[in-house]
């Protein structure tokens, strides 16, 4: 499922739908999903974000509070609300999210009986996608039916990797169910990016990891390398994206420079200069 450089230079047509996971928790996911989606709303691309974790961190990470919230993506999921009645503007120009809450945590029972339980996110994001240029899937750290949802209904998978011992501790198991639902539900599924996130650069342990993830997938390994950041742990406490809690911060530079590898220029005839 790697991808050449050369079929890497040539972005996918918009709508691009990405699904950012690693089974594997505290490994700067949720961190991954806000601040690369604020970052490239910023540039001018029109961004939404699933919040598809029970935990609701990518909610709360962008000011909302999940217990507040009209309509989440429970309802969309179980309840069949369209996902346009759960979206709201986040406080970055350009951005929105499709919330979580707690009751996502009992979605994953509840969808088990449930008919075409792998494609119900995809069928919701079916009738608001051509309103986005990107479409980022914040997954939950588990494999279950909220993760092959994603997963069905995503064009890439974007895999952020942790700086640490144990950093491709499960991610064999994350590439084998993407091949699973590739080969099953999903042709178009494929890994685009691994981002290196939570980076030391005073450890060697960091740049060895870094190394071996690189000599491993080669060139969907991005290029910009996240750094561990007291400020990027603290912004998700009040709410806002590091490119708004601490926007000349190496966190937000550094996302920056993430979301202008991923995401590339925005398209001219949208309106918005590149």
């Amino acid at each position: 499922m790697a991808t050449s450089e050369s079929e890497k230079s040539t972005l996918p047509s918009a709508p691009r739908i990405m699904a950012v996971a690693n089974q594997k928790g505290g490994v700067g996911k949720t961190t991954t999903a806000v601040n690369f989606a604020a970052a490239a709303a910023e540039m001018g691309h029109r961004i939404l974000l699933v919040d598809l974790d029970p935990q609701a961190n990518a909610s709360t990470g962008l000011g909302l509070n999940p217990q507040k919230i009209e309509s989440s993506m429970y309802d969309v999921l179980l309840n069949e609300v369209p996902l346009d009645d759960a979206i709201v503007a986040a406080s970055v120009r350009n951005l929105f999210i499709a919330p979580a809450n707690l009751d996502l945590a009992g979605a994953e029972i509840e969808l088990v009986p449930a008919f075409s339980r792998e494609m119900k996110l995809k069928n919701a994001l079916a009738k608001v996608q051509d309103d986005y240029d990107i479409i980022l899937i914040d997954c939950p750290p588990s494999l279950g039916l909220l993760t092959v949802n994603a997963l069905a209904a995503a064009k890439e998978v974007l895999v952020p990797i942790q700086c640490e011992y144990y950093a491709l501790e499960g991610l064999g198991q994350l590439l084998r169910n993407v091949d699973l639902v590739q080969r099953n539900l999903n042709t178009e599924l494929y890994l685009s990016n691994i981002v290196l996130v939570m980076f030391d650069a005073r450890t060697n342990l960091a740049a060895q990891v870094a190394d071996e993830v690189r000599e491993h997938f080669g060139d969907i390994v991005c290029k910009t390398v996240i750094p561990r950041s007291v400020r990027l742990s603290e912004a998700p406490s009040f709410g806002q994206p590091i490119t708004v809690f601490d926007t000349a911060s190496r966190g937000a530079l550094s996302y920056r420079d993430l979301a202008a590898e991923i995401s590339g220029p925005v398209k001219e005839e949208s309106g918005q200069s590149e």
